[in-house]
């Protein structure tokens, strides 16, 4: 299987049965629904940033590539790892990548289609002309490079710590955590991260996730250091019992953290690679994709 985005998992399907996963699914589509029809109720708590990853120089304002030539693009997506890409209740592919797709097509001006596959198939698929454009959050690596071209990475898996809402401890600088204790899985990049550059912090390295945030709950640690994605959903879900807030970062260093998630194309098609660059930098410049990342996460993990 090709590798996705570094650190993050199936955060929110790992270890369900595929009936669970269709429950799963269903209720993150009427989750999104009620934060559209009552956004009062489900407002953004104000302690949470509201930051959006962004990786365009206004600058740098690419030019418009010719795409007379471009006359449909098939783009390639997965099943089920929503909130990216997922079957919706209606069974037609849904999610933030598939929604950030529809909005490159209306931009270019030119029609799409999306087809949902396997992960590991997506990749074979486009070598084989299957399809034109890939995009299912599949991380930007020395491997996948030697395999696809890329876009511009449209988002990163940051890394981010988080605290307990009555702490109020928001200083995350190395200095300030000496001696705290900080709850970080095993043997993952975001534990090398803290003993590389947090050297005076406590580490109370934890076998997974989950009993990372069991810990902060039940007050066990002052903090934990983890996926700012996963972590995201979970301060937003009902999980948190709303316990807790991120603190400082977010932390995005390539070497640690990937280089980021970025759209595939076939090798050598710089046609279409720098198509949908193109596409990329004006849906940031308008707006529309600060909209988009926003509906899907409410709580931002940047």
């Amino acid at each position: 299987m090709q590798p996705r985005i570094n650190s993050t998992s199936r955060y929110i399907l790992k270890g369900l049965t595929t009936p669970q996963k269709r429950w799963a699914t269903l209720g993150f589509v009427l989750g999104l629904a009620l934060m559209a029809a009552m956004p009062s109720v489900l407002a953004q708590p104000k302690d949470a940033a509201q930051g959006v990853p962004g990786f365009w120089d206004p600058r740098r304002r690419p030019e418009q590539p010719d795409t007379s030539r471009i006359n449909l693009i098939r783009f390639l997506t997965e099943i089920d790892y929503p909130p990216f890409n997922y079957q919706g209740t209606d069974g037609i592919p849904a999610g933030f990548n598939v929604d950030l797709a529809r909005l490159i097509c209306e931009e270019l001006k030119i029609a799409c289609s999306v087809q949902m596959r396997r992960f590991d198939t997506l990749i074979p698929s486009l070598a084989e002309n299957r399809g034109d454009a890939v995009i299912a959050s599949i991380a930007v690596t020395s491997e996948t490079r030697t395999l696809v071209d890329f876009t511009d990475p449209y988002y990163r898996t940051p890394a981010r710590f988080v605290v307990r809402r009555d702490t109020g401890l928001v200083d995350v600088r190395p200095e300030a955590l000496e001696g705290r204790k900080v709850g970080v899985v095993v043997a993952s990049a975001h534990e090398a991260y803290l003993k590389t550059l947090f050297t005076e912090a406590d580490l109370r390295p934890y076998a997974n996730a989950e009993a990372t945030r069991s810990a902060l709950r039940l007050g066990q640690v002052d903090m934990i250091f983890g996926d700012g994605i996963a972590l995201a959903f979970w301060i937003n879900g009902t999980d948190s019992a709303g316990c807790c807030v991120f603190a400082g970062g977010p932390f995005t260093d390539g070497r640690y953290f990937g280089e980021g998630v970025g759209i595939a194309v076939k090798r050598g098609n710089n046609t279409l690679r720098l198509a949908l660059n193109w596409a990329l930098f004006r849906l940031w410049e308008k707006g529309k994709f600060t909209d988009l990342w926003l509906r899907y996460f409410p709580v931002s993990p940047f």
